[in-house]
């Protein structure tokens, strides 16, 4: 997969359709086929040769439509993050609809979240989501470079968290309760985790360290203005 292909792939205006027959699929119903996969197996099931028998093409009638895997995971991602909320208000409010979406669409396509970390060139959509970030910070007295920097460490933050609950076998709250139950009969030994443990098992623990972590990071953004 060279840059050029996969910028063409992102970025090209599409053309008009060809005159002649309709051709069977088209790389719309690919890109559909390859999430549906994707979402009940796994990315790595999503490959050429099966997303060609989904849609009903040789995997060489495949490739007219989308020249490599790695052009179709990132047209994958694109679909699939979907566009971005309106972040129009007060920065915190506009900050938090920002991530709360983010980890709605993650959670909507599990292997989402691994797929669309690291350094790689992002298509439209996905840079549509920068813009309504960056519009959300867009009254503050902020470089640009650390506006980026907040919304990476948001994203970064969702990301955790999402992957948390994916990776665990055994959820962090049924352990919290367990947990809990153990140390019940260890109060007089350790009475600040008891109490600890005993509150976290009755809450989601999932939910309530992203609330935690995100309301941590803009209160940390919300310092740092009020200091210039």
């Amino acid at each position: 997969m060279s840059g050029d292909s996969l910028a063409a792939a992102l970025w090209a205006t599409p053309r008009p359709g060809r005159r002649g027959p309709k051709p069977r699929v088209d790389r719309e119903q690919i890109i559909a086929a390859a999430i549906r996969v994707a979402d009940q197996e796994g990315l790595h099931a999503a490959s050429m040769q099966r997303i060609a028998g989904e849609v009903g093409v040789t995997k060489m009638a495949l490739y007219r439509h989308v020249p490599a895997r790695g052009e179709l995971i990132a047209l994958m991602i694109e679909v699939a993050m979907g566009q971005p909320p309106d972040t129009a208000g007060p920065w915190r409010e506009g900050l938090r609809i920002w991530a709360n979406a983010m980890r709605q669409g993650f959670a909507a396509h599990p292997w989402l979240s691994a797929a669309a970390s690291g350094i790689r060139l992002i298509g439209p959509v996905e840079l549509s989501w920068f813009e309504a970030g960056l519009a959300a910070l867009a009254a503050l007295l902020l470089s640009g470079s650390e506006r980026l920097d907040t919304l990476a460490l948001l994203s970064s933050h969702v990301r955790g968290i999402v992957q948390q609950q994916e990776d665990q076998q055994d959820p962090e709250q049924a352990i919290s309760a367990r947990l809990a139950a153990v140390l019940a009969d260890r109060h007089a030994e350790f009475p600040l985790s008891t109490a600890a443990f005993a509150e976290t098992s009755a809450a989601d623990a999932a939910d309530q360290a992203y609330d935690y972590g995100l309301e941590r990071i803009l209160d940390g953004v919300d310092a740092l203005i009020s200091r210039r």
